[in-house]
């Protein structure tokens, strides 16, 4: 069976499409599109006559399992999801991996660390929006916390997935925005269904994602969201060319960003900084990693360094003491899977992968973004 996203329903289409639904309903801007239930086979004939009645547009393919965007457990980035897809042999494909990405290997491995009930697979297929900016935004858990916002130039892929490091914007309660500028050193955008990442050029690089008042705009928005939802929320959300602010996620935050404070221990090496995704203070050999060809070299207690994770790495996060990565911000896959792991996290490090060596001791602090080489 296939629904409308309009009409998703959680025991048919999961959670994820169920929330975009009930969002849709309360007149937040959501990409339209449909929900294929888990058992609906054959899928060529019908998925047809429901991407052309949207226009036969590019679209995304995304997981809407039972068990992910969950209260405790995210899952995120544990099943497949496909950006810039286009045509319908192309859609079906899409649609058939995405359900297989259930019984891969990273789930089983995610899901090790907790409880989770059997799942099916639902799969949510929406019109692709062609972002100028893009990114996640995590709302307040308390009312005198403040708004977090990550974006960066194009698909919000390169800050979910962690390959760039973002601009930063935090909304206080009073509504004061302080704002960092990150790196944005590439971009991936969708050309003629087919997905093309990009060099920024670096005078583009420095120019804000967000200008102020938009992201005052989309922290209002994301107001509205938590406040139908019922709870704090992750969200992800795009700008179009024209301007236009969507959600394309909303789901519960499950482990919360660490508090800022002073650092926790002494003189850190100047420079050997980042964002803080994950809070906790570690200490450990840094091993340095360019690859899944280096996995087989971790030890427990270890310190991952890297250049950035994809969700292929999370069954080294249950061993390890720690992650740092070159790249990514706090409000990425990696930093939420971290948090949820229990282990402390520090994005965005420059040249970590070259400043460190996997002789070296080294104490991290996820409270403060800090590392401190204790020998080398």
């Amino acid at each position: 069976m296939i629904t409308p996203l309009i009409d998703a329903v959680s025991p048919t289409c999961g959670a994820k499409a169920a929330t975009l639904a009930m969002l849709m309903r309360q007149g937040i801007p959501v990409p339209d599109g449909f929900v294929v239930h888990h058992d609906h086979e054959p899928l060529l004939d019908a998925v047809v006559g429901y991407l052309a009645a949207l226009g036969s547009p590019v679209v995304a393919v995304r997981s809407s399992a039972s068990n992910e965007d969950g209260a405790e457990s995210s899952a995120a980035g544990q099943y497949d999801s496909f950006l810039g897809v286009h045509g319908n042999h192309a859609v079906v494909e899409a649609i058939r991996a995405c359900r297989g990405s259930l019984g891969s290997a990273r789930a089983a491995s995610y899901w090790n660390h907790s409880s989770a009930p059997d799942a099916e697979m639902a799969v949510l297929v929406q019109r692709l929006i062609d972002a100028e900016a893009a990114g996640v935004m995590f709302t307040p858990v308390h009312p005198n916390e403040s708004i977090r916002i990550e974006a960066s130039w194009g698909l919000g892929s390169s800050v979910v997935d962690g390959a760039v490091t973002p601009d930063t914007y935090v909304i206080a309660p009073n509504g004061a925005i302080t704002r960092s500028i990150g790196g944005k050193a590439t971009r991936t955008d969708s050309r003629g269904g087919k997905l093309s990442t990009t060099s920024v050029a670096s005078e583009e690089q420095l120019i804000p994602a967000l200008s102020e008042s938009a992201a005052a705009e989309l922290g209002a928005l994301g107001i509205a969201v938590a406040n139908v939802l019922g709870c704090a929320q992750d969200i992800e959300w795009a700008v179009d060319d024209d301007g236009k602010m969507w959600i394309l996620q909303a789901r519960p935050i499950t482990a919360a960003l660490p508090p800022l404070r002073a650092s926790a221990f002494g003189a850190e090496r100047p420079g050997l900084v980042g964002t803080p995704g994950s809070a906790g203070i570690a200490t450990g050999t840094p091993r340095i990693l360019h690859g899944p060809s280096d996995f087989s070299r971790v030890r427990p207690g270890d310190i991952l360094v890297c250049s950035f994770t994809d969700p292929a790495w999370t069954p080294l996060f249950r061993i390890a003491a720690g992650v740092i990565t070159e790249t990514g911000g706090a409000l990425s896959h990696a930093a939420i899977v971290a948090r949820e792991h229990g282990i402390p996290a520090i994005l965005g490090v420059a040249d970590a992968t070259s400043r460190l060596r996997d002789a070296d001791s080294i104490t991290i602090d996820g409270f403060t973004g800090h590392i401190a080489i204790t020998s080398r």
